[in-house]
Formats: structure tokens, C-alpha cells, sequence
């Protein structure tokens, strides 16, 4: 519970006070991709229906956005401020698609992407969001827990132990800091700031 946003931790415990099992709960999850970039997972839940990745935002304003789109924008100030931000659609399949990598029995089992809005913000005008993924607004995750519940048949894990293993192993190289630093320094690089000279 040291790493992480508010955000996040408050969701954690929005899971831990409804009971769900926290052996079923892996926070911070990170994994080192082949080319050395690096993927961070803020949340990842076991359910016996499959794995929820999530991914949890921090904004005010005004969202508006496509899963077509490359981009999101945050409108603030009545439409006086803009602000352009990475799909997290696409972010959060990126990470269910190295997630899925780590383990091979994760080629069976359902994951769905959930995408949780913290903040006073309003999701104004989203379109194409893909089967299994939710954007939802964080007092109302337990509503879209309960549709994953009820819409989709119990999964079967091959190895329970083995999923428990991986996932935590991913927790823990999320405490390296070197991983850590790395990362940061990646995002840095992708995004490109330092190239711009006005």
C-alpha cells in the first residue's frame, strides 16, 4: 500500500470493504517487455469469471474521447483550456496484451479492461468502446463488477497457484527501483518533450 496515487489506494480499499479476498488483489503490477520498455499496471483483480486490469484516471473537467482515437481531450474552463491525453483504451489493452504474455494458461481466460475515472470530471461524449471493456466513474465499480459477474460464464484456471505466483512476482518488480526509474525515463523518451524547442 506505499506505492501508487490516491486513487488507487482508495479503490483498493473500496475492494477490501465489499470482502473481496485480498489474495485476489495485486497492485502496481510492472513487466519488463523484450525491447526493455517496460509495462505498469496500476490494479489487476482474480475473478472467477477472469482477470480485470485496471486502469484508474485522475481528472476534472470535461472528457471526451473515441477507442478509435489516438488521443483523449480534457476540456476545463467551459472550453477555455484543452488538454490532450493517451486513449486509455488502448493504454489498458497494452498492458492486458503483455499481461497475457507472462503466462501461458492466461491464452484461456477471459480479462476485461476497466477503466476507473476518480475526479469531478464527466465523461461527455465516449464512443467505440470494445466488448469488455467498461469506462466507469469510481462510485459505481461495484456495478460494473457485478455486469462482468453476471454476463459471463465461471473461467477455468489450469494452475490457480501458478496465476498467484506470476502475479505476485510482478507486484514485487514493481518495488525496483532501478524498473522504477527506467520506466519513468521511458515514458519521458516516448513522449518527447525535451526535442521540442519553440
Amino acid at each position: 500500500m506505499s506505492r501508487g496515487t490516491n486513487s488507487e489506494l482508495l479503490l483498493i480499499l473500496q475492494l477490501l470493504k465489499s470482502e473481496i479476498p485480498p489474495i485476489t488483489i495485486y497492485h502496481d503490477l510492472i513487466i519488463k517487455k523484450d525491447n526493455d520498455k517496460f509495462s505498469q499496471i496500476d490494479l489487476v483483480l482474480v475473478t472467477s469469471e477472469g482477470i480485470i486490469v485496471f486502469e484508474v484516471k485522475d481528472y476534472s473537467g470535461w472528457i471526451f474521447g473515441s477507442g478509435n482515437n489516438t488521443n483523449w481531450t480534457q476540456v476545463l474552463s467551459y472550453g477555455k483550456r484543452k488538454y490532450k491525453f493517451y486513449n486509455p483504451i488502448k493504454q489498458n489493452n497494452n498492458h492486458i496484451i503483455e499481461l497475457r504474455k507472462t503466462l501461458k494458461q492466461f491464452d484461456n481466460i477471459p480479462f476485461f479492461s476497466v477503466i476507473v475515472f476518480f475526479g469531478d470530471c464527466e465523461l461527455k461524449e465516449i464512443n467505440y468502446v470494445p466488448k469488455g471493456t467498461y469506462l466507469v466513474k469510481s462510485h459505481r465499480v461495484f456495478e460494473v463488477l457485478n455486469l462482468i459477474k453476471t454476463e459471463n460464464e465461471p473461467t477455468h484456471y489450469t494452475n490457480k497457484r501458478e496465476v498467484i505466483n506470476t502475479l505476485k512476482k510482478l507486484v514485487s518488480l514493481g518495488e525496483n527501483t532501478d524498473y522504477q526509474k527506467q520506466h519513468i525515463e521511458n515514458i519521458k523518451d516516448m513522449v518527447g518533450k525535451e526535442r521540442i524547442f519553440k
